[in-house]
């Protein structure tokens, strides 16, 4: 009944949380259904009226045909039947997982929910957080009963942040319900806009399970990656050129090291680890690898620290030139950027510390990180790290870093995208 009811457009669809994640999938949704977009900012509200995506990752295009109303009112949220909660899962300064934002947008819907609704989450949790920390709070404020009072689905969110070619409706879409008439009410629902296709989880806690597995297994594969890279460093081994001839044989998984930052990868592996103490379990390999990709920023600035040195650099007058500061090439985004742990660790050792970015805002990474950006870079540096491989940094010619660096001049290529182009420069990379 609930299916058939969103596509006559007799009930409605919200989607709670209008971020990188959440404003895609209502944009989607929109388009074939009537939905409510639900966020508590309304300056980003107000942009989204006017057809701006604050995340910058789609087009006004992207707005165009849609029946959706954006708001903050919990009245108009009351509309819908069909709840998607899409809001960020963090966490806090102790690495664990803070709940705030998925257990505020718990109680929003809560406080809207009517007999016969649905929600579904789609934040990335630990195995059992939608039924254990979600779910009884929807009960105690709505005052309906699980199951037989409202039915509750997990579809975890496979949104990749830049990617123009695996969006929302190319990626097969995890879903799974409370029992077989939730999961394919759910299913069909989805179904209405992936078209990649559904995968019918045989539960809640799989479909949790399967989201927080995949960035952790990325995580720790990336951790690899850095260890080698230490490891061949001391050899005088470069590591993208033993990873070149690795990658040959069919079945070489083709991972390389870098700064692991972001909302997903460096944030994800620690819900799992966090419920694995809960069982008593200390989950080992996933430790290990957020241990040695959270230390990786610091090994990039101590290295760039040692070439100086060895080039006789004065690293009491020295400045360093840092390209790109947020999570990851060719986005706006710059949340858990692990280039501001290597800036800071140049500060550290008093370096003075300039930094550009074409896709980041300086008023966001001085407010997030006490440090802004500089609309120029100058020609007096002692090395330049380029952090961030965007599109924009792939072809600049040898001679563009000698103009901007001091003679000796080092440059600093974390990903490796300079290799053996480099003659003049002292070069290092991951």
């Amino acid at each position: 009944m609930i299916y058939e009811n969103l596509i006559t457009k007799k009930d409605k669809l919200a989607v709670i949380g209008l971020g990188y994640v959440g404003l895609p999938i209502a944009l989607e949704f929109a388009r074939k259904l009537s939905v409510i977009g639900f966020d508590i900012r309304e300056d980003r509200l107000e942009m989204m009226r006017q057809g701006i995506d604050p995340s910058e990752e789609l087009e006004s295009e992207a707005f165009k045909n849609c029946d959706i109303e954006f708001t903050s009112s919990i009245d108009v949220l009351r509309q819908a039947k069909f709840f998607i909660v899409a809001v960020p899962t963090p966490i806090d300064e102790h690495n664990l997982p803070d709940l705030k934002p998925l257990l505020g947008a718990s109680k929003s819907v809560a406080c809207a929910l009517k007999k016969g609704d649905y929600v579904v989450y789609e934040s990335t949790v630990y195995p059992g957080c939608t039924e254990e920390d979600c779910v009884p709070l929807l009960e105690s404020i709505s005052g309906l009963q699980f199951n037989t009072g409202f039915k509750v689905g997990y579809s975890p969110e496979r949104i990749n942040p830049g990617d123009k070619e695996h969006t929302i409706t190319k990626i097969t879409k995890v879903v799974s319900g409370c029992d077989a008439e939730s999961l394919d009410a759910i299913a069909k629902v989805y179904e209405l806009i992936v078209t990649a296709g559904v995968h019918r989880a045989s539960s809640i806690k799989v479909a949790e399970a399967a989201k927080i597995i995949e960035n952790s297994q990325r995580d720790i594969n990336i951790a690899f990656m850095n260890e080698l890279s230490v490891i061949f460093n001391k050899m005088g081994i470069n590591t993208y050129e033993v990873l070149e001839a690795a990658g040959t044989k069919w079945n070489f998984l083709k991972f390389f090291p870098g700064l692991v930052g972001g909302h997903c990868i460096g944030v994800d592996p620690y819900y799992l680890t966090y419920k694995a103490k809960e069982l008593g379990i200390h989950a080992q390999i996933i430790s290990s690898g957020r241990k040695i990709n959270d230390s990786i920023a610091e090994y990039i600035a101590k290295q760039t620290i040692k070439k100086m040195i060895s080039a006789d650099i004065s690293i009491k007058n020295a400045k360093v030139l840092v390209m790109g500061a947020t999570f990851k090439e060719n986005v706006s985004d710059i949340r858990n950027s692990k280039v501001a742990d290597v800036v800071h660790e140049l500060i550290s050792y008093g370096i003075e510390v300039e930094v550009i970015d074409p896709y980041a805002d300086s008023e966001s990474l001085k407010h997030e990180y006490g440090f802004g950006l500089i609309e120029k870079p100058g020609n007096n540096y002692s090395a330049i790290v380029v952090a961030v491989n965007h599109s924009e940094y792939s072809n600049l010619s040898e001679d563009y870093f000698l103009k901007l660096s001091t003679t000796p001049g080092i440059l600093v290529d974390v990903k490796g995208i300079y290799r053996n182009k480099i003659k003049k420069l002292a070069y290092w990379s991951l």
